[in-house]
């Protein structure tokens, strides 16, 4: 499988590390349900960028899953945070939308879905840490132009809309400041909702289950 998915890693780095310029992620270590369906919204139009399109257009369901499989199965080193130019106040900003939300603006944290460490929930939900800042930044814009979508309720695209262009840029800046300690890997359960705060349902993530919830 190494040898079949050099064409990923072209772009995507060795063994998926994340390519060198900002804007292709790193794809080693992400829940294996994540990446699945990320390949599969290329190729069903869910998300656009023609390459990926292309690459996964004549892929079967099958062996799309083979390759996310794959690259979930990597344990592999994360580099140090690319230095980050913003100001206190932006970055004190971003940790207090990645931690806390924004309760007034209905804008969970960041924490509440993709994990008390941020590092995702397996099967289906994505880490957040190191990430570049331009491709945070593009991710959350994509889906606030509805470039990028995922199967109803769409969870992301309703809080990407409820943030304006300083929250976007605060969270991305302080989730690529921040370092990856190893093992990084994704939570198995989703952490519990806090007091008052409504449990969010993502079509995007339909197998995460939350501590205390029965199946």
């Amino acid at each position: 499988m190494a040898q079949r998915v050099l064409a990923c890693t072209a772009c995507h780095g060795d063994q998926g590390r994340a390519g060198p310029d900002g804007y292709y992620p790193r794809l080693a270590g992400k829940p294996a349900g994540y990446l699945h369906h990320q390949l599969l919204n290329f190729r069903d139009g869910r998300r656009h960028y023609g390459l990926m399109t292309r690459m996964v257009d004549p892929l079967s369901d099958a062996y799309l899953l083979e390759i996310a499989r794959h690259f979930s199965s990597l344990e592999l080193p994360y580099p140090p945070p690319a230095p980050v130019t913003a100001s206190p106040g932006l970055l004190h900003r971003g940790e207090v939308l990645a931690r806390q939300g924004d309760a007034a603006r209905g804008v969970p944290a960041c924490t509440q879905c993709h994990g008390t460490q941020l590092t995702g929930v397996a099967p289906d939900i994505p880490g957040l840490l190191g990430l570049p800042r331009d491709y945070l930044n593009a991710q959350i814009g994509a889906w606030q132009t509805q470039q990028r979508r995922a199967h109803a309720p769409d969870c992301m695209a309703q809080i990407a809309g409820r943030m304006d262009a300083t929250d976007v840029s605060a969270v991305a800046a302080w989730l690529a400041a921040q370092p990856v300690a190893m093992p990084a890997n994704p939570a198995t359960v989703m952490p519990p909702a806090p007091p008052g705060a409504p449990r969010w349902r993502c079509g995007s993530a339909p197998a995460v289950q939350a501590a205390g919830e029965r199946p």
